[in-house]
């Protein structure tokens, strides 16, 4: 689960570690009182949405008066704020923070995530702040400071000191800087989280450290234990038909191409939609009914599928073992009787029940297109759009 920067930074002054002075806005009045709040100008003004890149697209500004505050603001707010993160429609922007300006010396990056190859959590750090991490990755990696930390033994001294020196801070702000990132892991183990990135950390004119930006993802496995963090989430940043499906406990990914995919498995997931591609044909989304679905959970999958305008034809691929074949073939009757299907559906069921799964969907009156096995499968979705 993703959440804002000004939340994100909510949570830092929790734990310690040092953020400009600032608050949330929703309208341009409520900008220009925390403006006035802070004390004097250049005060930022930053859109909030779930996406990096913001600057580059005309979401942050520098206001060097409450005139130009109060312009900004209504610039800002209301805009499609298109990044290379939010792909070319862009996101609405429904807020904003209004932060302190500070004295920049120096702009480094500092981010703490699960590394999955070691099966631990690695530091990262480089030099190169405030620019893609991306970029500096592609061209210059000898500029990133990996650090592994040993989850057993937390955060110890020497992994401190050697991302600080990593990072080429003056003396006089080592001690700052390693009491920040000890509060950061620290806040990384507490909350589950999946990552955290400050982009950049800045170095002040008086050798001090700062979290300029700050970006928390938090697992959604663990928000069990987070009630708190859970009223963070915003539903205004995701996919419509995302926060539809996890209301009946349904796994919903969007993506761009035609054919919509129900599934029982994300690993059975993952092969469908690469059988799919080398039909030649692209998968629309991924909908995984999990194993235990009941008829009523395969209507709404079957329901929310059909939602989606991309999509020109559906493959139901099905693997029936705790989910049985005829439970699962009730659900798609009820489903596409109520929706009053137009487009190709080819479906492709083993296992459990199967003859009697098959008895219904044959019984139906429906135009279903039967496949033998998943290569049949996807050859006829892709032959049917």
């Amino acid at each position: 689960m993703k959440i804002h920067e000004y939340q994100a930074k909510a949570l830092f002054r929790t734990f310690g570690v040092p953020v400009p002075d600032g608050g949330v806005a929703f309208s341009v009045e409520e900008a220009v009182d925390v403006a006035r709040g802070l004390g004097g100008y250049p005060v930022v003004v930053k859109a909030q949405i779930h996406a990096g890149g913001r600057g580059k697209g005309g979401g942050v500004k520098l206001a060097a008066s409450e005139e130009e505050a109060r312009r900004f603001a209504g610039e800002i707010l209301g805009m499609t704020l298109v990044t290379h993160q939010t792909g070319p429609q862009g996101r609405e922007v429904k807020k904003l923070l209004v932060e302190a300006g500070q004295k920049i010396a120096k702009e480094l990056y500092l981010s703490i995530l699960v590394d999955r190859a070691t099966a631990g959590i690695v530091i990262m750090a480089s030099q190169e702040g405030g620019m893609d991490i991306e970029t500096v990755a592609a061209k210059t990696p000898e500029k990133i400071i990996k650090v592994r930390v040993d989850p057993l033994t937390g955060i110890q001294g020497y992994y401190l000191r050697q991302v600080g020196f990593g990072l080429g801070l003056p003396k006089a702000a080592l001690k700052e800087f390693s009491a920040l990132l000890k509060n950061l892991y620290t806040l990384f183990v507490k909350n589950d989280c999946s990552l955290l990135e400050i982009n950049p950390l800045i170095l002040t004119s008086d050798d001090r450290v700062m979290a300029l930006d700050a970006k928390v993802d938090i697992d959604s496995n663990a928000l069990f234990r987070h009630k708190d963090l859970v009223e963070l989430r915003d539903l205004d940043e995701e996919d419509p038909l995302e926060v539809e499906a996890s209301k009946f406990n349904l796994n919903y990914i969007n993506l761009d191409g035609n054919v919509g995919n129900i599934v029982n498995g994300a690993g059975l997931a993952m092969a469908t939609m690469d059988i799919i591609k080398n039909a030649g044909a692209e998968p629309a989304n991924f909908m995984d009914v999990g194993g235990g679905a009941t008829a009523e959970m395969v209507e709404n999958a079957f329901s929310i599928i059909l939602r989606d305008k991309k999509v020109k034809a559906v493959l139901i691929n099905i693997f029936g073992g705790i989910l049985r074949c005829d439970v699962f073939a009730e659900g798609i009757v009820t489903a596409a009787k109520k929706s009053g299907i137009t487009i190709p559906v080819v479906v492709r069921m083993e296992g459990t029940n199967v003859e009697r799964g098959k008895e219904i969907l044959a019984q139906s009156g429906l135009n279903l297109i039967n496949a033998v096995n998943l290569k049949d499968a996807a050859e006829k979705v892709a032959a049917a759009i």
